[in-house]
């Protein structure tokens, strides 16, 4: 079995017009976003194994800060990515990998995981959402669109704050 980690990073900060979106830090509340959700991954049994991080400095932040202490590989094609560039991002990790983690941006977060579940179930991505979704394919390679099972969602506004 393969779980599946689709997190968006958390919140940016926008009052910085001199930068490109690529990077964009992230703001207060994602610093803050981050970290609560790292630990309730870890808490609730999802650390993964193996992280594809966007370019993009608030994915980069996020990970960072998530307290994570599982490998990264930064993936320039996960920037502003859509589904088909998510789905092969995560067809070409390791067998080896039981859970990865997807840290990227929306729209594409949300399309890949709907795209994964039978039905569309997903409905809201706000910043720093990840949805853990499961997979009966023995290797990454194997995961198609509509194979996978939504095990549960969680975003930071859902959890106590630490």
């Amino acid at each position: 079995m393969k779980r599946l980690i689709l997190m968006r990073h958390a919140k940016s900060d926008w009052n910085h017009p001199s930068l490109s979106d690529h990077d964009l830090p992230l703001n207060l509340r994602g610093r803050k976003a981050a970290p609560v959700m790292g630990e309730w991954l870890r808490a609730a049994g999802y650390a993964p194994d193996l992280a594809l991080v966007s370019s993009a400095i608030r994915t980069q932040e996020t990970f960072r800060l998530s307290g994570l202490t599982c490998p990264a590989q930064t993936v320039a094609t996960l920037y502003n990515a859509r589904a088909e560039a998510i789905l092969k991002a995560v067809q070409g990790a390791y067998e080896t990998v039981e859970t990865l983690i997807v840290i990227a941006h929306q729209p594409g977060m949300q399309e890949t995981a709907n795209r994964l579940l039978p039905e569309w179930e997903v409905d809201e991505y706000p910043t720093a959402k990840a949805a853990i979704l499961s997979f009966d394919s023995p290797s990454w390679f194997e995961v198609r669109w509509g194979d996978g099972r939504l095990v549960m969602e969680m975003a930071p506004k859902l959890l106590p704050k630490v």
